[in-house]
């Protein structure tokens, strides 16, 4: 029997399939990158748009003006290192206006605050602001060594402190607060044992900014759903008292949701008699 030496052939096609693994390896790094390329352009793209729509229903403001003014808050910082300042072109773009006697704050009753605020058209909530109404419910981030805006892959608010959205609300709601004047009202949560806290961006940020005379009254509106917990006795509303500025008057009334509910769409009940 005549022996066949293959070993050649063997070493051909194993050439061959590292030849070929190589080159599959490298097509579908390419195939992978251009689907990132595609995902992440979708992601940086969505939220202009959004921003832009938003903006030109208000017909004031110069929209590519406070884009850019938005974009120098975040974008080639680290995005859990972007302090409130950094949003102060942003502010002085499109300034919270006074509007003495119908301000309203809220907190832990955000949809109950603006809904309301919305219907009866007699106050003026963070979200109805320019800036609010703007960017209310939307997530963005930028990243170091980049131009890009991105809404995937950003903190979640408690992930840090100086995220690019927690630190936008709070430059935001410290510059609210400043506008604050006359009567103030702010809707507090009865359904929560701490209807106040002073961690809170109410207690952090907008309380400390209330000063008198330029701000009166302080009425907080319990809101008290049917399982509600706290009513204006509750011990967290005194350490507020203390924290408020002194020559400011202090109210509370306990009012229940339903009622809340029942004067919001009651278009012949004035905004003071629905507590």
């Amino acid at each position: 029997m005549e022996y066949v030496d293959t070993r050649p052939r063997v070493k051909r096609r194993r050439r061959c399939c590292i030849i070929a693994s190589v080159i599959g390896a490298i097509f579908a790094i390419i195939i992978l990158a251009i689907i990132l390329g595609v995902t992440l352009r979708r992601n940086v793209s969505l939220l202009r748009p959004t921003f832009f729509e938003r903006c030109e229903k208000l017909k004031e403001y110069d929209c590519q003006k406070l884009w850019d003014a938005f974009e120098r808050g975040h974008v080639k910082r680290d995005p859990c290192n972007v302090p409130m300042e950094a949003y102060d072109p942003l502010i002085a773009a499109a300034p919270f206006k006074p509007a003495c006697n119908r301000m309203m704050f809220w907190s832990k009753t955000k949809e109950v605050a603006t809904e309301f605020a919305e219907s009866k058209d007699c106050y003026v909530t963070m979200e109805s602001t320019a800036l609010g109404s703007i960017l209310d419910g939307l997530i963005w981030c930028g990243n170091d060594g980049t131009d890009d805006t991105f809404i995937t892959g950003c903190p979640e608010w408690n992930d840090c402190v100086n995220n690019s959205v927690r630190s936008f609300w709070r430059r935001a709601s410290a510059a609210f607060a400043d506008a604050a004047c006359g009567n103030v009202t702010v809707m507090l949560s009865g359904s929560s044992s701490t209807p106040f806290s002073p961690e809170s961006i109410f207690g952090s940020i907008e309380l400390k900014r209330f000063s008198s005379p330029k701000v009166k009254d302080l009425k907080v509106i319990l809101v008290r759903p049917k399982n509600a917990v706290s009513n204006c006795t509750n011990p967290t509303l005194n350490d507020l008292q203390k924290e408020l500025d002194k020559g400011i008057r202090y109210i509370c009334k306990d009012v229940t949701e339903s009622a809340i509910q029942d004067c919001r769409f009651n278009l012949k009940k004035q905004c003071g008699e629905c507590w």
